[in-house]
């Protein structure tokens, strides 16, 4: 940050209206007033004063981009490149966040919460079960894809040193795909991905549930079997872990009366002597017991 005007604020004071803001729990610029009259924080900083949001938005704008994201990211480095000598797992995903008003990328998209609004996905690559980020990169709303992910996730790998980098990478569906796999596999790391319930996916499952009776305990009521699957599109067949668990409950159906625009609840008991299931489809390069690959995920 270069400011050069004689009234510019220090840098100290816009840095430490940040933290303090985002301390607080903010998440606009607008917010900032909420802090403006704390007389006590400031002076533990060593702040002459907490700026305006309009001051602290014109000094931040005034940061190259390219020199701030690295600035950044070396000072996340500092944070968590200690504990990278302990084997750890490396969790990548994605999370769309619904956007009000004009803002920069904001791009109709993928978006669950509030279908047609447009929005921001987060690309979030985190230490498993810390909840420590590694970094997040911002994206417009319609790249929510892992296509979109992998370039930031390969980047922080190949900058780690060997010793350093996760035992293994793990995410849902939407990293169960070749070109995230073939990623990993080039860089020799295991990883551990749901894949989507195709119509060959579909297939495997039942397979394995008409022709096998030894499935392993997997815990919390699931129980897996390994096999191999080579989608349309894979250059080579990969292993697969199959888990399922047992619904005991009543099944509930939501049906849509298109006429009178109402839903209604329909109740169904599971016959005593048949069984329903949930399933899930791993996809992993992993080496162990399957109940062990499955309680990782």
């Amino acid at each position: 940050m270069h400011l050069s005007s004689p009234n510019a604020p220090k840098k100290r004071d816009v840095l430490g209206t940040v933290l303090l803001s985002i301390l607080a729990g903010h998440t606009r610029y607008a917010h900032v007033t909420a802090i403006r009259n704390d007389g006590i924080n400031p002076e533990l900083l060593g702040m002459t004063r907490i700026v305006s949001e309009d001051s602290l938005r014109r000094s931040l704008a005034k940061i190259d981009e390219v020199e701030g994201v690295s600035w950044l990211q070396e000072h996340l480095k500092r944070c968590y490149a200690p504990l990278l000598t302990t084997a750890w797992v490396l969790d990548v995903d994605t999370t769309v966040k619904t956007l009000f008003g004009n803002q920069e990328g904001a791009e109709v998209g993928y978006n669950p919460h509030k279908p047609g609004r447009p929005s921001h996905s987060y690309h979030t690559y985190s230490i498993a079960n810390l909840r420590l980020i590694l970094d997040v990169d911002v994206e417009p709303g319609n790249h929510s894809t892992a296509n979109y992910t992998t370039p930031g996730l390969w980047s922080i790998i190949d900058n780690l040193p060997f010793d350093s980098r996760p035992a293994f990478i793990r995410g849902d569906c939407g990293f169960g795909n070749d070109n995230v796999m073939r990623g990993a596999e080039l860089r020799n790391l295991a990883y551990l991905f749901k894949l989507r319930q195709s119509k060959n996916v579909k297939n495997l499952i039942e397979q394995l549930s008409r022709g096998h009776d030894y499935w392993e305990d997997a815990g919390q009521g699931w129980r897996g079997i390994e096999s191999s699957i080579r989608l349309q599109g894979w250059d080579v067949e990969r292993r697969v872990i199959v888990i399922r668990r047992k619904i005991r409950n009543n099944v509930v159906l939501l049906q849509s009366d298109e006429i009178n625009k109402n839903n209604e609840l329909s109740f169904g008991e599971i016959i005593p002597h048949g069984e329903m299931y949930e399933y899930a489809v791993l996809i992993t390069s992993l080496d162990g017991e399957v109940c062990s690959i499955a309680q990782l995920y």
